[in-house]
């Protein structure tokens, strides 16, 4: 796990926008499974203005989100494929119908919604590079505590917790989910890079069981502790509870020379 901090969340945003830029540019026909929620918005501002000065075109790139709540229409504001198209779609040269939400309607079936989608990433050619958030208990994607570490898409329950730091998000008398369909862990491990991100001091406990805590279904994101190709930006606050952050600086100026010389990634 490469774990890079930075001064504040801009900086964050703008790291993970090289990361993203890079993979677009280099590869003629490029999966990027993205995220939704507050952090990854500034990531999306810092690609639509990369696209708008010519630095990036999406007309080849193919995407699929994590999650999407149950049953709602992608209409809705609170829908993420209203995210989506709010903080990233419309503003870029994209085509829609080559990008996915794990959507199920109602009356589909969750369990045959959650292998169809599981079929397209693979028909795809895989995911390259999965955006990634972190909820404060240590959450991807909707993959809450206790998720199954060998999880696949399908329907999840959201916890207590999640419905409450998701609940600023909604008025009070509007409808709040509380099923979504996700990516499972063991997908989102499958995506050949993974690139979290997390600001905030309130991120800092999970991201400390993430880095150096214990392989367990507890802190569902320390499975990236698996993954060969998994990078890590915090700002300040989040790296807050990490002990060692010393040699994470001093590891980075080393990647940093080998970045420049041969590029971010080393299989593409």
């Amino acid at each position: 796990m490469q774990v890079i901090i930075f001064d504040n969340a801009q900086d964050v945003a703008q790291s993970a926008a090289e990361w993203v830029a890079e993979l677009i540019n280099k590869k003629s026909n490029p999966v990027l499974g993205l995220a939704t929620g507050s952090t990854p918005i500034s990531l999306y501002k810092a690609l639509v203005n990369k696209h708008k000065a010519g630095q990036i075109n999406f007309n080849q790139t193919t995407t699929f989100n994590l999650d999407e709540y149950l049953g709602i229409d992608e209409q809705n504001k609170q829908s993420y494929r209203h995210f989506m198209n709010e903080n990233l779609f419309n503003h870029v040269d994209i085509d829609k119908n080559k990008t996915f939400l794990p959507t199920c309607n109602q009356g589909e079936n969750p369990r045959k919604q959650g292998l169809a989608y599981e079929d397209k990433i693979a028909n795809a050619g895989g995911i390259d590079l999965q955006i990634l958030g972190i909820g404060a208990n240590g959450h991807i994607g909707f993959n809450e505590p206790t998720s199954s570490l060998a999880s696949r898409t399908r329907i999840k329950t959201l916890s207590q917790q999640t419905l409450n730091d998701n609940s600023r998000l909604f008025a009070a008398d509007e409808f709040q989910p509380t099923l979504a369909m996700t990516m499972g862990i063991a997908t989102i491990l499958d995506a050949r890079y993974v690139l979290l991100m997390a600001t905030g001091k309130n991120k800092a406990k999970a991201v400390k069981d993430m880095v150096t805590g214990a392989l367990s279904a507890a802190c569902p994101a320390s499975a990236l502790q698996m993954h060969e190709n998994a990078i890590v930006l915090l700002d300040k606050e989040a790296a807050s509870e990490l002990e060692d952050q010393e040699y994470y600086m001093w590891a980075n100026t080393q990647n940093l020379k080998i970045n420049k010389e041969f590029g971010l990634y080393h299989n593409y």
